[in-house]
């Protein structure tokens, strides 16, 4: 590919995500992708081993049906207990075996949207690729691991994952830093394809440095009776996160469900969100915001835009306040261009009522224990189909995270 001819994209360097703070490109490095390999994931040192297990990814492989693991740049580990239904390549890779991988390559994201895509277009970055093949119901997840282990690093992956007709897939992805990678740049552009009868459920989980700056850039595209939940969790500290993955349902049934749960801690900048774009008859989508304010400044953002009839969604934004001194902002938006829809939203920002607690404290527990359990109930309570391992990182987050004082 010839970044030369691309002098629209070129321009998009120039180009501020819509929102959340600008961000310089010029004070971080293109990440290496000549990195280390490593063929088990059970070889890596405790303290890395104990990183990729705080963000989701197990180490022993159990109840996985494959992993990959990308370091900056470069993949440095891939492994696949279901071949026969599953493919696990390089993103480059799978342009060198597949003709036809080059007509999902670019065609879900825009590479002009803002300064992030064109550095990966023009970067010809590599990323992972998963693909799952026709009538294949995975068993078990797969995951995959993005680590940044160098300061003033950029780690920007392109990565592209298709799901065929009537297939289904679990995938559990775990993003985060090594201690010393500080002053990084996590840029992920995502391209999903989710065929006619369909299922996927994708599940980020980060844990990010106080001062790392972290895009993430996310396509999804449905067919017929397809079905996506993404689930999107950041509990730790992280310098300035800016989200707002988009789903085209373009297959009369398809369903999306949006959960992102969120603590913002003091210092933090967060704007996450999530578009659903409803183009075709009888589809549905939901988007379920909650987020926990210790401090930091939050947006939670919700888009449905329903373009046809039969049209069924609901949007609903919460946030808890447990700290002065940051700003809190749901803001829920639905747009329709025809009559014949049902859409809803809903949005509440408030604290934990003080006899909630003491009731719980007249039960035996101390104050940190009564907020804890409040909380976990609020971030988890109403969001059905989590999976198990998400609800682990949150009980573990909120025990770590002294949210009573």
């Amino acid at each position: 590919m010839q970044s030369g001819e691309h002098s629209g994209v070129k321009k998009a360097l120039e180009k501020a995500g819509a929102y959340g703070p600008d961000v310089n490109l010029d004070n971080y490095e293109v990440g290496s992708s000549d990195v280390e390999k490593i063929s088990s994931l059970q070889d890596v040192d405790e303290e890395l081993k104990k990183t990729m297990i705080d963000v989701g990814v197990t180490t022993d492989d159990e109840n996985r049906d494959g992993s990959i693991m990308f370091i900056n740049n470069g993949m440095s580990h891939c492994s696949n207990k279901a071949e026969e239904g599953v493919e696990l390549l390089s993103l480059r890779e799978a342009l060198d075996k597949y003709d036809w991988v080059k007509d999902y390559y670019w065609n879900a994201m825009d590479p002009e949207k803002d300064k992030f895509t064109a550095k990966t277009f023009l970067e010809d970055s590599d990323g992972y690729f998963i693909r799952v093949k026709k009538g294949y119901k995975a068993k078990n997840p797969v995951q995959t691991c993005m680590l940044i282990k160098s300061k003033n690093t950029m780690q920007n992956v392109h990565n592209i994952v298709i799901v065929e007709e009537d297939a289904s897939l679990e995938i559990i992805t775990g993003c985060t830093t090594d201690k010393h990678a500080m002053n990084a740049l996590h840029i992920g552009v995502s391209e999903i394809y989710v065929k006619d009868g369909g299922s996927l459920s994708f599940s980020m989980i980060h844990n990010w440095g106080s001062d790392t700056v972290v895009r993430p850039r996310t396509t999804t595209i449905l067919g017929k009776d397809a079905h996506y939940v993404n689930n999107y969790v950041i509990l730790n500290p992280v310098g300035t996160l800016q989200s707002a993955p988009t789903t085209y349902l373009n297959g009369e049934g398809a369903s999306c469900i949006y959960n992102t749960i969120c603590l913002s801690h003091e210092g933090s900048e967060i704007d996450t969100g999530g578009t659903v774009i409803m183009n075709a008859p009888n589809t549905s989508a939901e988007i379920m915001s909650r987020s926990i304010n210790q401090g930091g400044n939050i947006i939670a953002r919700g888009r449905l835009v329903g373009n046809c009839p039969g049209v069924k969604a609901h949007l609903e934004c919460r946030s808890i306040v447990l700290k002065d001194g940051g700003i809190t902002l749901a803001i829920p938006e639905l747009e329709s261009s025809v009559a014949d829809v049902e859409m809803t939203h809903e949005a509440a920002v408030g604290k934990i009522a003080r006899d909630q607690i003491e009731y719980l404290m007249s039960r035996g527990l101390n104050e940190d224990e009564a907020v804890g359990m409040i909380v976990r109930g609020f971030l988890v309570g109403s969001i059905k189909g989590l999976p198990k391992n998400l609800e682990k990182e949150i009980d573990d987050a909120i025990e770590k995270s002294n949210l009573g004082n």
